[in-house]
């Protein structure tokens, strides 16, 4: 170890953003946007709003999170039980095509498909037409505005659109500069389902219910799902009439358009409640709102806002420019590195996840997160839980969102109940389990085709965010109360799910590894098999966390030990041929070398059993990676953002950077929200994660400060990310290297800390650890204490 620094230690370096950092975290755009992909979002977890900038006739798009068709209902396929054995027994034989086709009759749901999510209404705002200029919109991510300005004659016209979670509504401000200059038609239209009534002078409101046509694969057609969207116009100066469906404001000088909307769904049921009355909920959540001006409902949102976004700062040394977000996005698609974009999309994907996924919200954001112009969205717009939905949760944690979090642990809680009729009806198994996409009814069943949907441990993997609440806040009532019965069900499911293999393992079957398929003798692909890689994966983690959780509740003694000897029976995680990791229980072909979904390398990311300490599976991960990307792998937006996370783990950040130029090249839409294609929410959350990942890393039992930092970024700092074990960490780099770092314990606890750099701890002027030979350094931290590390020498 080198000398000790000879100065006082410093303060930790204060919250918050700096008015400079602040005018960076802006989208801003010199045009309206013409496509749905280039408007700018806003949201409160439960409302999502479009804002498109137009001049003569803006289009706001809206979402209420709970609009979908469909409706609860058992869709698990009563022959599956039946005849599980007869599959299992012709997948054991190799006889895999005759165990599909039996699969298909037997297995699949009924019917087949969930539905779609689906948009809730446009509001459109039509103002007499002119030429402007000094057109401006965008999106400030600290105050969770969007904005639209341009000059029409000597007059300047002003919009503003944020949804509130505090108000619980989204607020649409208009104003022009001169009074008495603002005259606009309001109008609120929805392509099918639904009417729109005037009520008093200044209101429109929208009502309908969801009629849905008989599908093949989704079933019946039906009457669904009521709905209700209501608008209120306060004018300042001017007048409000009403002339059939439309609202017409004359020489006002401002307007407020207070916007909401409501369902018949019931979370707590999973299903449509006759008992609900959205028009009724509508008028209330408005009742207050409509009482409370402009000024204070803007600043009631900015502080609950602000008070979120700002807890974390990454600050990679980029400079203040006026470079539009489109003009920068397409230099960096043409070979440029930016890092003020990166900063940019990284607090873009926590703007996301706050703007889909929190109260007033109860439900986790979707594949599209909460937005949303279709009533037919690609892939209905649902939860997929073969990495999707997972995905999406992967900043929540270490971002400092974690109350993101709790509407999908909620989802997660109440698709037990299903899950278990799932378990039971298909499987002869206790537990909960479902397989590889659901909606908000909780249909569990095999979906889509056996090709796609044979996949029993989606409720398995589901875990996972909810243990990760526990790991980083340590919460014990939330562990008993809430996780360990998710866990301990999932487990459950698992124990009585797997079967002797001819090699003698205990083995899941059927399954598939998402959603890939390898090569038979005589060349055809088949997905349908036991014991793939990623199942093995699965199960490693969810056990070790259930018997972890048991262990620290001090209850299930036997089961512990059950999970704990079942995990000796395991197949275990082995290296293939070529030297990658094996996908399948045998070294299969695979059909697709650049497939989309590399689920055999969950144990490297999310999981936490791929690490250094495992130095062969370590190895063969890069070796997979490599030979995906050198088939053309990374195609998708998600995909490109899971490699992200992948080479972060690999500690090599000029991998994780280039993936990350890949990802703004290849899979980024001009408002940078994700492209598959088309857009899917997924890509800007893994992304997102891959950059803090980047920074720092807590899954491997200690704090990996800076573990995969490119030459991109030479000097930065990062403030207020999240580790597990309770902890809040600020980290400075210059030179390519740690020069000092801040933790702070939530909870007090023991903390090991890695860094490339030699540090010494101080915990006010006293040095409380230092370096061991291990380059790691271990100490017993305080509850509500800061330590600073420094650089020895």
């Amino acid at each position: 170890m080198g000398c000790l620094p000879p100065t006082v230690p410093e303060a930790a370096p204060s919250s918050g953003w700096t008015e400079a950092y602040a005018e960076r975290m802006k989208l801003w755009y010199a045009e309206p946007a013409d496509q749905w992909e280039e408007a700018l979002p806003v949201g409160n977890g439960r409302m999502g709003a479009m804002v498109f900038g137009r001049v003569g006739d803006e289009r706001i798009q809206l979402n209420e999170e709970s609009v979908w068709a469909g409706r609860r209902m058992d869709d698990n396929n009563p022959g599956a039980l039946a005849h599980l054995e007869e599959i299992r027994q012709l997948i054991f034989d190799g006889k895999n095509t005759e165990a599909f086709a039996l699969a298909t009759e037997h297995l699949l749901a009924t019917p087949q498909s969930v539905r779609s999510y689906q948009t809730l209404m446009d509001v459109h705002v039509q103002s007499p037409l002119g030429e402007p200029s000094h057109y401006e919109r965008g999106l400030d991510l600290g105050q969770g505005i969007a904005y639209v300005q341009y000059q029409i004659g000597e007059v300047t016209y002003s919009r503003e659109v944020f949804a509130s979670a505090v108000d619980d509504a989204i607020v649409v401000r208009l104003e022009a500069s001169t009074p008495g200059m603002l005259s606009t038609a309001i109008a609120l239209r929805r392509e099918k389902d639904s009417t729109v009534e005037m009520v008093g002078t200044n209101t429109l409101l929208l009502t309908g219910q969801i009629h849905y046509p008989e599908q093949q694969g989704r079933g019946p057609g039906g009457i669904g799902m009521r709905f209700a969207g209501r608008l209120q116009a306060v004018a300042e100066g001017g007048t409000i009439a009403a002339h059939g469906d439309t609202l017409h404001v004359e020489a006002a000088d401002a307007v407020t358009l207070l916007i909401t909307g409501a369902t018949d769904y019931n979370r707590a049921l999973l299903d449509l409640d006759p008992s609900q009355d959205p028009e009724a909920e509508t008028q209330v959540l408005l009742h207050e709102v409509a009482t409370t001006d402009y000024a204070t409902l803007r600043a009631r949102h900015i502080a609950d806002h602000a008070s979120r976004m700002e807890r974390v700062t990454l600050d990679l040394g980029a400079t203040n420019d006026t470079l539009a977000t489109d003009a920068r996005l397409e230099q960096v698609q043409t070979g440029s590195v930016d890092a003020q974009l990166t900063e940019l999309y990284f607090q873009y994907g926590r703007y996301l996840l706050l703007g889909s996924s929190r109260a007033p919200g109860v439900l986790p954001a979707n594949l599209q997160g909460i937005w949303n112009e279709h009533l037919a969205a690609p892939w209905e717009s649902d939860y997929h839980v073969n990495i999707n939905l997972q995905m999406n949760y992967w900043p929540a944690e270490v971002t400092n969102l974690a109350e993101t979090a709790e509407p999908l642990i909620g989802l997660v809680d109440a698709w037990r109940d299903p899950g278990q009729a799932t378990a039971n009806a298909m499987y002869g198994a206790g537990g909960w389990a479902m397989h590889h996409n659901t909606d908000i009814f909780g249909r569990t069943g095999l979906h889509d085709g056996i090709n796609w949907g044979t996949f029993p441990l989606g409720g398995a993997w589901m875990t996972f965010p909810v243990w990760r609440h526990y790991a980083y806040s340590r919460d014990a009532d939330y562990l008993r109360d809430t996780a360990y019965p998710i866990l301990k069900g999932a487990a459950q499911f698992i124990i009585d799910f797997l079967v002797e293999s001819p090699e003698g393992y205990l083995v899941t079957t059927p399954s598939y590894s998402p959603e890939n398929a390898f090569l038979l003798p005589d060349g055809s692909a088949m997905q349908l098999t036991y014991a793939p890689t990623m199942d093995v994966q699965i199960i490693l983690e969810l056990f070790q966390n259930t018997i972890h959780a048991a262990e620290v509740l001090g209850v299930d003694a036997a089961f512990r030990d059950s999970l704990a000897m079942t995990l000796t029976r395991l197949p275990p995680v082995r290296v293939g041929a070529n030297a990658t990791i094996m996908e399948w229980i045998q070294d299969f072909e695979e059909a697709e070398p650049g497939h989309r979904h590399i689920s055999h390398l969950l144990g490297l990311h999310p999981g936490t059993t791929i690490t250094p300490e495992t130095p062969d599976l370590y190895a063969a991960a890069r070796t997979t990676i490599d030979r995906r990307l050198a088939h053309g792998g990374g195609h998708t937006g998600w995909s490109r953002a899971w490699i992200i996370n992948f080479f972060a783990r690999l500690h090599d950040g000029e991998q994780a950077h280039a993936n990350l130029q890949a990802l703004y090249q290849h899979s980024t839409h001009p408002n940078l929200f994700d492209d598959h294609p088309p857009f899917q929410i997924d890509g800007n959350f893994g992304a997102t994660a891959g950059v803090a990942e980047m920074l720092l890393q807590s899954h491997a039992g200690y704090l990996d400060l800076l573990p995969a930092l490119p030459v991109a970024w030479p000097k930065g700092k990062v403030q207020g990310l999240r580790a597990e074990g309770g902890f809040e960490v600020d980290i400075m780099w210059e030179d390519q290297a740690l020069s000092e770092a801040w933790l702070t314990s939530t909870i007090g606890g023991p903390v090991q800390v890695q860094s490339a750099e030699p540090l010494v701890v101080y915990a006010g002027n006293d040095v409380v650890a230092v370096e061991d030979a291990a380059g790691r350094i271990s100490w017993e931290t305080q509850p509500g204490s800061t330590y600073h590390l420094r650089r020895a020498n």
